[in-house]
């Protein structure tokens, strides 16, 4: 009995060790991951509706270009603060492909609320060849599938710098702080002063990319407020109800004990 409980032991801190080797693989070890102290973290946690506003802003003028937001419709952004007549107006900005009509053909009409953000690419394979044969991915869900997922993207984002001497960087290719082996085929996509924003607000890199990064924290889970909010409220009424109980079976028992 005694080998067997050492040898599951021992195959437990295998698997540990296994475990986490692969948990530093897959969230690119070797790169310099900048720890922010985001406002959406902690079962408290909530998003910011400024910076979720900045960050949107910095989507549309930056990233729409090359990224797509697939699983977010425009009427979702009324949880950023803005309101019917807004959305309608933002969403009016984009052609949608729609159809097919009674001729059995697609066709091109305005974006409305009940849209979701079209893709800047029609396939895979156009998006590939617009640019370089890297494949620019969705960011609906980018920060849920990346480990540390928003410090990571912050800090990709932040993370361009000239390459150390010796360090020779490939064409088509970037010098990356942050990134896996530091060679990214994404050119720096902010550079800091070279956004207006629609209201006051820090435009240099860093807030820049933390403002992008708190939009797209939302937008791979635009229920998390709700969904947290859920949970205190159940853990509120358990921890209630455990002291009802208790009182109750001292209650109930109180003759026996006597």
């Amino acid at each position: 009995m005694r080998k067997l409980n050492i040898l599951t032991i021992g195959l437990s801190m295998m698997a540990g060790v296994v475990m986490s080797g692969s948990a530093a693989m897959a969230a690119g070890a070797g790169g310099t991951i900048t720890e922010r102290d985001w406002s959406f973290n902690g079962p408290f946690g909530h998003f910011d509706k400024a910076s979720l506003q900045r960050g949107f802003q910095v989507y549309r003028e930056v990233c729409a270009g090359c990224h797509g937001l697939d699983y977010i419709a425009f009427r979702n952004l009324s949880d950023l603060g803005y309101n019917e007549a807004e959305i309608k107006a933002i969403a009016a900005e984009y052609d949608v492909v729609d159809g097919p009509n009674e001729e059995g053909e697609m066709f091109t009409r305005a974006g409305i609320p009940a849209d979701r953000f079209p893709n800047p690419y029609p396939n895979e394979n156009a998006a590939r060849a617009g640019n370089g044969g890297a494949y620019p991915p969705d960011l609906s869900l980018m920060v849920k599938a990346r480990p540390n997922g928003a410090n990571y993207l912050y800090s990709l984002m932040v993370g361009y710098k000239d390459a150390p001497e010796g360090t020779e960087v490939p064409d088509g290719m970037h010098y990356n702080d942050a990134y896996s082996g530091h060679m990214i085929a994404m050119p720096q996509p902010i550079y800091g002063d070279d956004i207006t924003l629609a209201g006051d607000g820090d435009t240099s890199i860093e807030a820049l990319s933390a403002d992008v990064t708190t939009f797209l924290a939302w937008a791979s889970e635009p229920e998390m407020e709700s969904r947290k909010r859920t949970g205190i409220a159940a853990m509120l009424f358990l921890l209630v109800m455990c002291f009802v109980s208790y009182g109750s079976m001292r209650y109930v028992w109180s003759d026996v004990k006597k």
